[in-house]
């Protein structure tokens, strides 16, 4: 007997499971975000009550941290043991992805809980874009509070915004995002906010998804002076408002048949404008003597009228324009017209009010080239979140903008990055700042020849690039009248062509890249046709090379590479070898795809040579090896402290994005991982061996690939399975090195894969056991949580579960800040010591 009730409630467990998975396979464009919650933490989770799935809100969220309340009363959703709190910055902002045009019910919910034991309810402000939606006072509403608008995004991104507006740090419990069907909540203007969902019954419960498809939540509402009236019956609610039936199966009468039914309100302003939308359905079974007939009144005039109801059918009566109340004294009443012989009748009804959004986002083309400007360089300003033009006082540091008409999308005029710290060429983004009128790069640390396209923007009237590293010679595109060009500080830029002398000091290995044929390259066929005759040799015989390229560096599955001099320069060498794997196909796709990226954190090529069945590539030399061996502290390669590891990584994650988001076409690298993170001579990190790269057009999605390519331990298990190929499994990849660099532990061991070792580790919540012993505690443990809960959602085996690099390269930039104040905190108090010492030491003795 007890095992059959224990195989039929386990029977009931999988029922339930089943049919709450049903409910999160339907809630196709839902975005549910329990905000602070780790996604090392069970996410994706489904909340009991109504078969939501609730996610983390960490890829959608640069700033903020986690908290967990410690008051909550009871009844209250999971989602609100959790929050994000802003302590920094005076806006931070959420990024959603959504339809531009289509409507979208948006719930924002604010729950304190006293997360920081200090007992101070925080005042803030909720924007929705560049406009003000809410004042959100938990002062005043100490159980928390909840906010739904219905708004129609005006581009394909959506920003919810917490601004900081007193001394209080602003915070947010949960985000969802719900959209909505066509032909419903159509306004003259505005966004409708809601005041009520209410269902008239007397005793019923709260009625959301999926009982609801749009998850509107419905609160029981019923007045003493009412009847209740029900059925059984199945309801037809299917029109473009889609009320749930659970709510049309009831309704209520005024108990005096000749009353009216009347639900009255108080405007808070007397000027707010209302929108109603009212839904009845005839439940109960009437005579052929019996008529339901009455009229809609809106503060005592007709608004609509006569209304029969349907039998067991939806019939809803909406507001064509918006609706203000007397004095603000709302009242809303059904009266039953001289022939009916029944009275009114209502099932349920919904009330908004209408809110203006005045001021428009900034023009999408710019937002979007300053996104990919902030990307290219690294950028990591707190200010930077939300829209860059507007409002004017949260305005982005550095940018100015055209501000003369609210309803006109601002534009970008004036671009200040002087003094931050930019490395490489002047990005390629830059030219889609089409209303540019001031550009200020100097005082970095830029390099590369300058763009003739800064000459080609029209509107580009000031440009100082001085105090950089810029080479070459000045287009003539940038000598036009009107122009005022500042490059000095600049030593090898020449002002005029020719430019000898200057590009001589140093030879400039760029024949590939600008496809101008030039002694350097023909130096390096030459050299390389030299390598190649010695056609019989091997790496055992001992490679017969000239003097200044006979150091052997090292092997993969292309062949071998060798460390030589080229005119003076360094170059690694990489020469196939007749018994690679690999061979011609690889070797052309490296070459193609190098000679079409160029980006930092990516090996350059200097040359190629191909002679019949003879290949080499020729690369730029990077002294420092690879990260492998650095984790591993083998040989003469040390240990790398905490945050050189995250500044690799975060270098490493630039060249990825580049190559998912900078190219055209996109390209995913199938092959990352440590051994191919190589370190220049100050560490900065570059990716190499693109031989198994693939090219994809924009927005081609996944590709079918016929060969499955990669490392074992670091391949995406999804394409592996599939044969399914995106920028995430490049993103999977990525997390087995960030697991890597943690733990210095192998990717795959004998007893285990490392995810499956660090999961193990994480029940524990032991950090230290988790980190690499080699650190010997120097991290700041926030930051090592933080890195490793990244880690993990890279390493989710479902890609759609993955962040993107862009956002690893935010959450890495955070990580490396937390590590970075610990480290200046620790220098602080060294000195301090210090100083104290110095101090001790020189006090007079007693005499």
């Amino acid at each position: 007997m007890e095992r059959s009730c224990v195989g039929i409630l386990l029977v009931l467990i999988a029922a339930l499971a089943s049919i709450h998975i049903v409910h999160a396979q339907d809630q196709e464009g839902f975005i549910s975000l329990d905000c602070g919650l780790p996604t090392y933490e069970l996410s994706p989770y489904i909340e009991i009550s109504s078969g939501v799935s609730f996610s983390s809100d960490e890829k959608f969220i640069q700033s903020g941290n986690s908290g967990r309340t410690l008051e909550m009363p009871k009844g209250y959703s999971k989602q609100y043991k959790t929050l994000r709190y802003f302590p920094n910055g005076t806006r931070n902002c959420y990024n959603l992805s959504v339809d531009k045009g289509r409507k979208y019910l948006i719930r924002t919910s604010f729950f304190y809980g006293n997360y920081d034991g200090l007992d101070i309810k925080p005042i803030f402000d909720l924007y929705l874009g560049p406009n003000l939606w809410a004042t959100i006072d938990l002062e005043t509403l100490v159980d928390g509070t909840r906010r739904d608008i219905l708004h129609i995004p005006t581009s394909n991104s959506l920003q919810i915004c917490l601004v900081k507006s007193g001394t209080t740090t602003p915070l947010i419990s949960t985000l969802e995002l719900r959209p909505m069907g066509n032909g419903s909540y159509i306004t003259e203007s505005g966004s409708l906010e809601l005041q009520y969902w209410y269902y008239l019954n007397k005793t019923g419960s709260r009625i959301r998804y999926s009982s609801d498809v749009y998850d509107r939540i419905w609160v029981s509402f019923f007045e003493k002076e009412w009847t209740q009236i029900s059925t059984s019956l199945e309801v037809d609610n299917s029109n473009n408002y889609v009320p749930p039936e659970d709510a049309l199966k009831n309704a209520a009468t005024p108990t005096n048949a000749s009353a009216p039914l009347t639900i009255a309100w108080i405007s808070e302003n007397a000027n707010e404008q209302y929108y109603l939308y009212s839904h009845f359905a005839e439940i109960q079974e009437l005579h052929t003597n019996e008529t339901r007939e009455f009229n809609i009144v809106w503060n005592g005039k007709l608004y609509y009228g006569p209304v029969i109801p349907d039998k067991l059918k939806l019939t809803t009566i909406q507001s064509r324009s918006a609706e203000t109340c007397k004095g603000g004294k709302c009242s809303f009443q059904l009266i039953r017209t001289n022939r009916s012989t029944l009275p009114p009748l209502l099932n349920a009804f919904e009330v908004y009010t209408v809110i203006q959004f005045p001021l428009s986002e900034t023009d999408e083309s710019d937002v979007a080239a300053v996104k990919d400007i902030e990307a290219t360089y690294g950028l990591s300003r707190l200010n930077w979140q939300g829209d860059p033009c507007v409002p004017q006082q949260l305005s982005w540091d550095g940018l100015n903008c055209t501000s003369t008409d609210v309803s006109i999308p601002p534009r970008i005029t004036s671009l200040n990055l002087s003094s931050c710290g930019l490395n490489g060429p002047i990005a390629v983004s830059i030219q889609n700042l089409t209303q540019l009128e001031n550009l200020d790069l100097s005082n970095n640390n830029l390099t590369g020849w300058l763009p003739e396209f800064l000459g080609n923007m029209e509107s580009l009237s000031v440009i100082n690039l001085s105090g950089n590293q810029l080479n070459g010679t000045i287009p003539k595109a940038l000598q036009r009248e009107g122009l005022k060009l500042f490059v000095e500080g600049n030593p090898r830029l020449c002002v005029s062509d020719p430019c000898t002398k200057p590009l001589h000091k140093k030879k400039v290995l760029v024949p590939i890249v600008s496809s101008v044929a030039s002694a350097v390259f023909v130096t390096a066929v030459l050299v390389l046709f030299l390598v190649l005759r010695k056609r019989h040799s091997t790496a055992e015989e001992g490679l017969h090379l000239p003097p200044r390229m006979a150091m052997v560096n090292g092997k993969g599955g292309f062949g071998f590479v060798y460390h030589g001099t080229v005119n003076g320069l360094e170059v690694a060498v990489k020469v196939l070898s007749q018994l690679s794997t690999q061979g011609y196909k690889q070797f052309k796709a490296e070459v193609d795809l190098l000679l079409r990226v160029h980006h930092k954190n990516l090996v350059s090529l200097v040359g190629y040579c191909y002679e019949v069945d003879h290949l080499a590539l020729v690369y730029e030399f990077l002294p420092n090896g690879n990260l492998k061996q650095h984790l591993a502290g083998k040989g003469d390669r040390s240990a790398i402290t905490w945050g050189n590891r995250l500044r690799i990584a975060m270098e490493a994650a630039l060249g990825l994005e580049y190559l998912h988001t900078g190219c055209t076409p996109t390209m995913v690298h199938r092959d990352v991982k440590t051994t191919n993170i190589l370190l220049d001579e100050h560490f900065r990190a570059k990716l190499a061996d693109f031989g198994l790269s693939k090219s994809f057009q924009v927005g081609e999605g996944p590709h079918e690939s016929t060969v499955v390519a990669g490392t074992p331990g670091y391949l995406d298990p999804e394409y592996y399975h599939s044969g399914r190929l995106g920028e995430k499994s490049d993103v999977y990849s990525f997390g087995m090195v960030l697991l890597e660099m943690i733990t210095n532990q192998r990717v795959i061991s004998e007893k285990s894969h490392i995810t499956e070792w660090v999961a193990y580790k994480l029940n524990r919540g032991d950090i230290s056991g988790i980190m690499d012993p080699n650190l010997c505690g120097g991290y700041d443990t926030n930051s090592a949580w933080r890195a490793l809960e990244l880690a993990m959602s890279c390493a989710d085996p479902h890609s759609a579960n993955r962040p993107t690099m862009s956002h690893v390269i935010i959450e890495i930039k955070e990580c490396l800040a937390c590590e970075n104040s610990r480290v200046l905190k620790n220098q602080d108090l060294e000195t301090q010591e210090t100083i104290m010492r110095l101090e001790t030491s020189v006090v007079p003795g007693a005499r």
